[in-house]
């Protein structure tokens, strides 16, 4: 039997590397600490990070056989937010906890039928597409912003 080769280091996007090989994953999908993938040629491989670490898009993971693995965002279900005052809109995305992706004439948030009627009743315009999703990272500027703390000041969400 055979064992899979093991990425336990990963490089943020922006590495002098290249990668031998590509891997695929939604939002989701790119949050893990140990999971078997499969790269889009075919190859497996299994991450054994660390923590449980969000991946983004052009991130690499170094494997202990010496390849290079580059984390692609797949095409997922989104809505591009559109409307008069942008920034209003973003500040109700984020009272919702909700991750979004910011360009300068629109926001992206992942498919939420929820979010989606709030959004038209604020006077947004709603575009469905299929993109890859890469939100803005937490408030220090990395990682999920989901499961987090407020400190003494806790409150119920």
């Amino acid at each position: 039997m055979t064992s899979l080769p093991i990425a336990q280091t990963h490089h943020p996007a922006g590495a002098t590397r290249s990668a031998n090989a590509t891997v695929t994953l939604d939002y989701e999908a790119r949050f893990l600490r140990r999971k078997r993938l499969t790269t889009d040629d075919g190859w497996s491989f299994v991450v054994d990070l660390v923590q449980t670490t969000s991946l983004d898009h052009g991130d690499l993971l170094e494997l202990d056989d010496g390849r290079w693995v580059e984390i692609r965002a797949a095409a997922e279900p989104v809505l591009d937010v559109t409307g008069d005052n942008l920034a209003r809109l973003a500040w109700h995305i984020g009272n919702r906890h909700t991750p979004c992706q910011i360009y300068e004439d629109r926001l992206r948030i992942r498919k939420d039928k929820v979010i989606a009627h709030m959004l038209e009743h604020l006077g947004a315009i709603l575009t469905e597409a299929e993109a890859p999703f890469t939100p803005e990272g937490g408030a220090y500027g990395f990682g999920r912003t989901h499961s987090h703390e407020h400190g003494a000041s806790a409150h119920e969400h």
